[in-house]
């Protein structure tokens, strides 16, 4: 080798070293700059779990409040848990369901959408997408944000080959994962969203044999300690930090870090590094044609509980409770302390006149001998008057403050109906006033998950080059089987419709209010296609399915629609002929026009079934 290679190589060796401390220490500055907001997250997360005597000190460090006196009730009455149970159950049920709505009516555009459904529900169920969301709900209801990672594992998949070690080639598939806002650290605190970003960084401790299995670099490894970096998840491998403090910590470790950066006049493709410990372990463009029309963007969506202007993060409907359950906690043990003096008595006792530490020891209790010095005035209970009313007003008010601040009403917090409203229509507007009040947080889920669903289709349309099989399970429960590639699918000309504008419960009552005004009918009467309509929406599209073959046919016809675009086709004596002449009409109006020689033979078809018919 001569010096000339050996001096590039040490300047490679020397600029990776460089940049991977670059990354590092731009790290420690993003992680500096948004301490306090992190002591908050921890606030809010003791809070719900019910260590509710804590505080941010001046330092900004999470710190015990410590009793004024040994005797003070410091008991915690915890209403923020229960109130955030609620909102998730709340949330639950207008959780997105992802659907693709075709572009017009045309037969490619009905079949491009329906082919991504279909992707989407297939990703749906392997990645168990509600499980996902309501991880990453919770995250954002305590903490105030969450975000999706939407990344490709070209381990996951099925097996296509192996390579030259013997090792299994898989096509690769999409992964989604829910991240806690302790892992993101975005370059601006002040971006009000993912696009206002121009870097971020995702860091987590990863244990070190992870990082060798992936990258195929040893690190020695060390104990994290610091709790914004240990994944919540991780039980295993936890023990008490040196210093004796109660928080998680995790040996053989290192912290994982990946900077993201946007495309821009230096680098159009943008820029990915990744370091662990001091070594650079990956270093090349944004690997993820994930925008749109085959832009690359960061492959994170984000969710929040409230916006806030001028604010990465936003804010939480704990931040808000917290003062109110301080305050509520202190009602209610001055309550409970002033109802122990009555009960268990304040006794007063002249000096010399009995045994103070047997009367400290055993108080009074009935039935008691007490003998007291002759020509002293006898122990005695002090009177304490009786509870004052301001305590139970005070209670009663900030019982109330809970309700304005979270925006959980009685009727849904407590299964309790305070306003004795007693017709279904007004218990209803009851509950559609706490839907109206998260409105902001469920179209915030909405708008994430449905990102996350374009990502995950602009993903297949970039790695799934070659013919991949799909199953998917059809409208009335029939299985179907789809061939498709990288040029079946469109992210683009397709409208995502995230069904969360309503729960199951009112998309039931409102079919069954449309057909008792008759309005799904023609002339009293239901056709096949709006009956098999009215059974999915009411949920009873696998009943349908097990009785009849009405959904076969409509497939068969949608089958031969494909067809006749290139070819005649004759209509067979076992279709059902009026199935197939609505569905080939439509197929005539929705395109078909377009094209003489198509239009001749979908007439030409429809004849056939009328001769038949």
């Amino acid at each position: 080798m001569t010096t000339e290679q050996t001096q590039k190589e040490m300047r490679e060796e020397k600029r990776r070293k460089d940049l991977a401390q670059e990354v590092r220490e731009d790290f420690l500055a993003r992680q500096r700059e948004r301490k306090n907001l992190e002591r908050g997250w921890q606030l809010n997360m003791n809070f719900v779990s019910g260590d509710q005597y804590c505080d941010i000190s001046p330092a900004g460090e999470i710190e015990k409040e410590d009793p004024a006196f040994y005797w003070q009730s410091r008991r915690c009455f915890n209403h923020i848990a229960p109130t955030l149970d609620t909102r998730l159950a709340h949330l639950a049920k207008t959780r997105p369901g992802l659907t693709v709505r075709a572009f017009s009516d045309s037969e490619e555009d009905i079949k491009t959408a329906r082919l991504s459904s279909g992707i989407l529900q297939s990703v749906k169920n392997r990645v168990g997408l509600d499980r996902v969301i309501a991880r990453a709900t919770l995250w954002s209801e305590t903490c105030g944000t969450a975000f999706y990672k939407i990344v490709w594992n070209f381990d996951d998949g099925n097996i296509i080959g192996t390579d030259e070690t013997g090792h299994s080639l898989r096509e690769g598939d999409v992964n989604i994962v829910a991240v806690s806002p302790f892992e993101i650290y975005p370059d601006s605190l002040a971006a009000e969203d993912l696009g206002a970003v121009k870097s971020l960084i995702h860091a987590k401790a990863v244990p070190v044999s992870e990082i060798k299995e992936k990258f195929g670099v040893e690190l020695p490894g060390r104990e994290i300690e610091e709790f914004s970096l240990v994944p919540y998840s991780a039980a295993s491998g936890w023990k008490r930090p040196s210093d004796g403090a109660n928080r998680p910590c995790l040996s053989g470790q290192e912290i994982l870090i990946e900077r993201y950066t946007v495309p821009d006049g230096e680098h159009p493709d943008g820029k990915l590094e990744i370091v662990a410990g001091d070594v650079l372990l990956y270093e090349g463009p944004l690997p993820y044609l994930n925008g749109d029309r085959g832009t690359r963007v960061l492959p994170f969506t984000r969710q929040t509980c409230i916006e806030l202007a001028g604010s990465f993060f936003g804010s939480s409907v704990v931040d808000r409770m917290i003062p109110l359950q301080r305050a509520y906690n202190a009602v209610r043990n001055r309550k409970h302390e002033f109802l122990n003096r009555l009960t268990s008595g304040v006794i007063a006792v002249e000096d010399g006149s009995v045994d103070a530490e047997e009367i400290a020891e055993d108080g009074l209790y009935p039935g008691k001998v007490l003998v007291y010095r002759q020509g002293s005035k006898e122990p005695h209970f002090l009177d304490c008057g009786s509870l004052p009313s301001e305590f139970e007003k005070e209670e009663e008010r900030i019982a109330n403050e809970f309700i304005l601040f979270s925006g959980m009403s009685e009727i849904s917090r407590n299964s309790a109906n305070p306003t004795h409203v007693t017709s279904a229509t007004g218990l209803q507007l009851l509950l559609d006033q706490d839907t109206a009040r998260m409105q902001m947080t469920a179209e915030s889920i909405a708008r994430a998950v449905t990102e996350a669903g374009k990502q995950v289709l602009h993903l297949y349309r970039q790695f799934a080059a070659s013919k991949r099989l799909l199953k998917m399970t059809g409208e009335g429960g029939e299985t179907e089987l789809y061939y498709f590639g990288a040029s079946d699918i469109s992210a683009d000309d397709v409208e995502f419709d995230t069904e969360c504008e309503k729960t199951p419960q009112q998309i039931k009552e409102e079919t069954l209010a449309l057909l008792s005004a008759g309005l799904l009918g023609e002339e009293g009467a239901l056709t096949e296609e709006v009956r098999l309509k009215v059974l999915d929406s009411l949920g009873f599209g696998s009943f349908e399915a097990a009785r009849g073959i009405s959904k076969l046919h409509l497939r068969k016809a949608e089958r031969e629609n494909i067809r006749l675009q290139t070819e005649e086709v004759e209509a067979d004596d076992y279709d059902d002929h009026k199935l197939h002449i609505t569905e080939h009409t439509r197929a005539l109006l929705s395109g078909g026009e377009e094209n003489e020689a198509v239009k001749a033979r979908i007439e030409k078809h429809i004849a056939s079934h009328r001769a038949k018919l």
